[in-house]
């Protein structure tokens, strides 16, 4: 029994939006990605860090979502911010029903065990959501609070944390984000978003006792990343 995470996965099977056009390590993705899977077992558990599917709707992401129900062991999805298949959790448990997708859970204001380790998370937020002006406070807000109420969630348990976004890259941290960590004592965090060149700005230490990870996968040569 292990656990995993890797992010990003951009399938598009029934969409026109294949990565491969951004060439480099992205050529000939969906078969590495079809080739990393293959490290995970039955009785293993894996955390997808959202920007999973480049479909518009649940209609469109059947054959992306059919994809990952193939990988084995249960999956747990956080959502990034391309994944606009997504609506809400009722709906995306309708469809998965309908799909006969059986081994789906969400980090949405929630947490989930794993062993002696709570597995906590939510999409995040990063300095992109800006670039237009001040933030939305509205969103910032409401990932505020589904990300404390998932760490909440997680009770006395060590807790591990699973964000999208990266709450601290290059010269930009959100501080709000990281007082949470902090707060809450969450011993690992693992991340995704960043792709290409940006991996090189990308935090990977110890920041208030909390280990930072990132985990997309092109990072990861489209292979899983053992968490335990």
């Amino acid at each position: 029994m292990a656990l995993y995470v890797i992010g990003d996965l951009h399938l598009s099977l029934q969409a026109e939006k294949p990565m491969d056009v951004f060439g480099g390590n992205w050529t000939g993705y969906v078969d590495k990605l079809r080739e990393g899977l293959k490290v995970i077992g039955p009785e293993d558990t894996t955390v997808l860090l959202g920007d999973l599917s480049w479909a518009m709707s649940l209609d469109t992401a059947v054959e992306d979502f059919r994809f990952m129900d193939a990988i084995p062991g249960e999956k747990i999805i956080v959502k990034g911010n391309h994944d606009y298949w997504w609506t809400t959790l009722h709906k995306f448990q309708v469809f998965c029903e309908q799909q006969g997708f059986e081994q789906f859970k969400v980090l949405h204001n929630t947490a989930f065990q794993y062993g002696d380790i709570a597995l906590c998370g939510t999409r995040g937020w990063f300095y992109e959501e800006e670039r237009h002006g001040a933030k939305d406070e509205k969103v910032f807000r409401r990932e505020l609070i589904r990300l404390e109420t998932s760490l909440q969630q997680g009770g006395d348990r060590e807790k591990y944390c699973f964000l999208h976004y990266p709450p601290k890259f290059g010269n930009y941290q959100c501080d709000e984000i990281l007082a949470l960590l902090e707060k809450y004592g969450v011993t690992r965090l693992y991340y995704g978003h960043l792709h290409g060149a940006s991996h090189r700005l990308a935090f990977q230490d110890v920041k208030n006792g909390t280990e930072y990870h990132l985990a997309a996968a092109d990072y990861l040569n489209f292979v899983p990343l053992r968490v335990l």
